[in-house]
């Protein structure tokens, strides 16, 4: 027998082929929207997932003020922020995060999904959002995804 044939081949960043892709967010849950989007920022739904290279795609996401939340989460989920003073405990609630800047909000959502490492900041930077249906990544020439396909 050839124990040759048998070799675990793992990814690295010169053998990654990664592609840009866009998901429209228009009436998407958000934790179900966030959860995908990190499998594909991730690579996890590549046949040569490595888990630790950054083998995922460039995601592009548009139309993020029409994401929904169920529930009562507008009101009752909390963004907690810290300002580094004592007694600096900021909070805001998801409709006022909304109110300010409707990708942030899919923003922290996405983050939350991906590693807590060196590794996840760069993979946080593959993502792209947008709160309207135009984004400035025409030139990469981007193939649109529909989430419904992805398990």
């Amino acid at each position: 027998m050839n124990t040759l044939s048998y070799r675990t081949v793992s990814a690295n960043k010169a053998t990654v082929n990664k592609e840009w892709l866009v998901v429209d967010a228009e009436g998407e849950v958000l934790g179900r929207l966030a959860s995908k989007v990190a499998k594909l920022i991730r690579g996890k739904h590549k046949p040569n997932f490595t888990p630790h290279v950054d083998c995922g795609d460039n995601v592009v996401i548009i139309n993020a003020e029409k994401i929904k939340l169920t529930g009562n989460k507008w009101n009752d989920k909390t963004y907690v922020r810290h300002t580094g003073y004592p007694g600096g405990q900021r909070t805001l609630t998801a409709n006022e995060l909304f109110g300010k800047s409707p990708s942030r909000v899919v923003e922290k959502a996405v983050k939350g999904m991906l590693p807590k490492n060196k590794l996840g900041s760069a993979l946080f930077r593959n993502l792209y959002v947008y709160a309207g249906g135009e984004h400035q990544q025409e030139a990469q020439k981007p193939r649109t995804i529909n989430l419904n396909d992805i398990k």
